[in-house]
């Protein structure tokens, strides 16, 4: 089962999807964000097109766990996101993840402007490869 995952951000959404094992996230870009209805119709097409099943969506939790206006506006995409699509959007819990993504980068000493390009992206793969072995393991 192929597996979407998205590093929601307010100007940039990042992508991940899964091999067709559900064992390993790769890399898809990112998508610069316009108007609600644009953002969902593009995601719904790539879903369709790359054949994913199921779409995990990184919530961005404060550090405590508790939910903010930024987790509340992802929630909110993500119901958007499971009508227009159709398929099952599920939340994951994305404290760390970003911060990873920027440490790996700075490890592969990219400059400024190039970590910037990639950390979405980089996110939704550590959001989706944390997602597929939670659910590895659970099987």
């Amino acid at each position: 089962m192929r597996v979407l995952s998205l590093d929601i951000g307010e100007k940039r959404i990042g992508l991940a999807l899964s091999d067709e094992t559900g064992t390993i996230a790769q890399g898809k870009g990112t998508y610069r964000r316009r108007a609600l209805a644009d953002d969902l119709r593009y995601l719904a097409a790539r879903i369709q097109e790359w054949g994913a099943e199921r779409v995990v969506v990184g919530l961005p939790l404060n550090m405590d766990g508790t939910e903010g206006e930024q987790a509340r506006m992802v929630r909110k995409f993500a119901r958007a996101l499971e009508e227009v699509a159709g398929v099952s959007v599920e939340l994951w819990d994305e404290r760390w993840t970003t911060a990873e993504a920027e440490r790996v980068l700075l490890e592969a000493d990219l400059s400024r402007r190039k970590r910037r390009a990639a950390r979405d992206e980089l996110a939704a793969v550590l959001i989706l490869q944390s997602w597929l072995d939670a659910h590895r393991d659970a099987g």
